[in-house]
Formats: C-alpha cells, sequence, structure tokens
C-alpha cells in the first residue's frame, strides 16, 4: 500500500507541475488531490474545503512550510509542498530537490553568485540575497537573480528589491544579451525571441510568474516571492521595513545534460553522483560553497565550470522548432 500511495502520489505532483512545461496541455488532477493557491502572500491559516467521507466538507490548511501553495490529498487534509517531490525545484532559505529526488540545502553566501548548473553548453548562475543572524554561523540566503549563458546569449531573470509587497505589481526583471524582455502583464503572455529559434518566455501568471523555455535545453519556471512579516516571525529572519526581500521559488527542466554536468544542483543529474550528504539529517546541507563561488551572475569561473568546452549548443538552438 505505501509502495501504490507513493507511486500515484508522485503522478499526482507531475501533474500539478504542468505549468513548469510551456508545451503542456492541461490536464486534471486525480479527483482526490487538488493544487490550492492562497490569495495573498502571507496569510496564513487559510481554509482550503476538502470533500471529505459520506459527502461532507472538511476544512484543510497548506503545511505550515509552504503555506503560499502547496497540494492537498483529499480526504484526510493531508497536505504537501512541490520542493518535497519535484526534482530541480529550488525554494525558500535555498531547499534544492536533486534529480535523484532527495532534498538539500545550500545556504551559500548573501550577496554572492553561485554556479547551480554547469555544462559544455550552459551554464546558470544565481545570485543570493539573504540576512545575516548574529546567533549563527551562517547566513539566511534567498535566490534573487539567475544568470544564464548559452552559446554567445546571456539571459537575466531578476526579482526588483521590494520595499512594500503588493500582489497585484509585476516585480519581475527580465533582459535577453542585455535588452529588457517585454511581455504583456496578462496571464499567458509570450515574448519568442526573434534571434534564437526556440526561446521563449510565457507568463504563468498576470504578475510575477513565468516560464522561459530553450527548446531541447531547458524550462525553467520562476515565481517572485516576498519574505512576509510572518515568516520573519516564525523563523526569525528579522526582515526590516525598507525590504521584503523579494526571490524566487524556481523549478527547472534539463534535457540532454552530459555527463560531466556539475555545479550545485547541476552534479546531481550525473550518472556518477553519489549522494554523500547526511541521511540522517531532518535536512542535509551541502557544503563546499568556495567551489561553486562565481565572480559575477554571468561569469563562468567558478572551481567546477564546465562552460564553453565546445559549442555544440549552436546546433541545438539552429534546429529548434
Amino acid at each position: 500500500m505505501a509502495a501504490a500511495r507513493a507511486a500515484i502520489m508522485a503522478a499526482v505532483v507531475l501533474l500539478a507541475c504542468a505549468a513548469y512545461e510551456v508545451s503542456a496541455q492541461p490536464r486534471r488532477l486525480p479527483g482526490n488531490a487538488q493544487v490550492f493557491r492562497p490569495k495573498k502572500f502571507g496569510q496564513r491559516d487559510q481554509a482550503f474545503n476538502c470533500n471529505g467521507t459520506n459527502g461532507r466538507q472538511e476544512t484543510c490548511f497548506c503545511d505550515k512550510r509552504c503555506p503560499n501553495e502547496c497540494i492537498m490529498e483529499c480526504p484526510g487534509c493531508k497536505s504537501f509542498c512541490l520542493c518535497d517531490f519535484y526534482p530541480g525545484v529550488v525554494c525558500g532559505d535555498p531547499r534544492f530537490t536533486g534529480a535523484d529526488g532527495n532534498n538539500f540545502y545550500f545556504h551559500g553566501k548573501k550577496d554572492q553568485d553561485f554556479c547551480i548548473v554547469s555544462d559544455a553548453d550552459l551554464h546558470v548562475n544565481a545570485h543570493f540575497i539573504g540576512k545575516s543572524n548574529p546567533t549563527m554561523s551562517r547566513d539566511f540566503t534567498w535566490i534573487q537573480a539567475l544568470g544564464i549563458r548559452f552559446a554567445d546569449h546571456r539571459l537575466y531573470m531578476g526579482a526588483q528589491k521590494t520595499v512594500k509587497w503588493d500582489d497585484d505589481i509585476d516585480r519581475l526583471e527580465l533582459t535577453f544579451d542585455g535588452a529588457p524582455i517585454e511581455i504583456p502583464v496578462k496571464d499567458g503572455a509570450r515574448w519568442e525571441s526573434a534571434a534564437v529559434p526556440g526561446l521563449t518566455v510565457t507568463r504563468t501568471a498576470a504578475v510575477n510568474g513565468v516560464t522561459v523555455r530553450l527548446a531541447g535545453v531547458f524550462d525553467i519556471m520562476g515565481k517572485v516571492v516576498p519574505i512576509t512579516k510572518e515568516d520573519s516571525r516564525v523563523h526569525n529572519y528579522g526582515v526590516t521595513e525598507d525590504d521584503t526581500l523579494a526571490h524566487f521559488d524556481i523549478g527547472f527542466k534539463f534535457h540532454d545534460l552530459s555527463d560531466d554536468v556539475h555545479g550545485v544542483l547541476g552534479q546531481t543529474y550525473r550518472p556518477d553522483y553519489v549522494n554523500m550528504l547526511s541521511v540522517t539529517a531532518s535536512m542535509p546541507v551541502m557544503g563546499g560553497s568556495p567551489s561553486y563561488v562565481s565572480s559575477d551572475i554571468f561569469a563562468t569561473d567558478c572551481t567546477v565550470a564546465r562552460f564553453g568546452r565546445n559549442a555544440g549548443i549552436a546546433m541545438v538552438t539552429g534546429s529548434a522548432n
């Protein structure tokens, strides 16, 4: 039964994550599971009506680890976070889900850039923002921006600094080769590159959510979210009135990575990857941050960098459809 239930939940999560694939057609979730997204960030304990046994409705709530979006299994009010299941997802104080399905933290350091994925034809850096806590040996950190390199191109995805969060205001910043990417503020609006066939950006919500796709290479879903006062209180983040620390929850899907891929997340896609993290920890932490430090958001100078070892990406983008 346990194995069957795990298989069912894995299928539920893959269906719920259809937004990560621009080309995916809308599909129905099984009748006993629904995605719950509260309307306003930071309003915790918002009730979700779940059809229970004997036709009665149950009042359910998202797990406190993912109050802004969760999968609710009915009946029984079982709540799950997407980050617990979907490989390639990065959420919160960076909690990664590796390609092997295991979760781990990588804290990095605020105001620095780290190599997340580095392959011969693709390089992804993440810029970390954060808050220092004098009682801890590390910073609280979140991913504020991505710098993506392929062929001779540079794609930037950033969450703009925000003093006061408003759900209806777009805080996304997108550029391609230094030029702003302009997309109408409308759910489903789409931008397509004239220079690179197969490169598109599609809004997954009217504001603050997009999927970036390079056909045959990657799909990256980014959602800008704030740190709320309640988040700060519960976790002792120490957020001040001058910055909501807007950051990304991110989902990655990669196609055709080489066996030599590296980086914080990239290494988990290697066929020879062995998880050396502590299996007894409630949430293992990946160390070795000096190996992943890059000098800026587009730099490919981290110790484990693989980018530029061949030029195959030009063939991929040239033939994408």
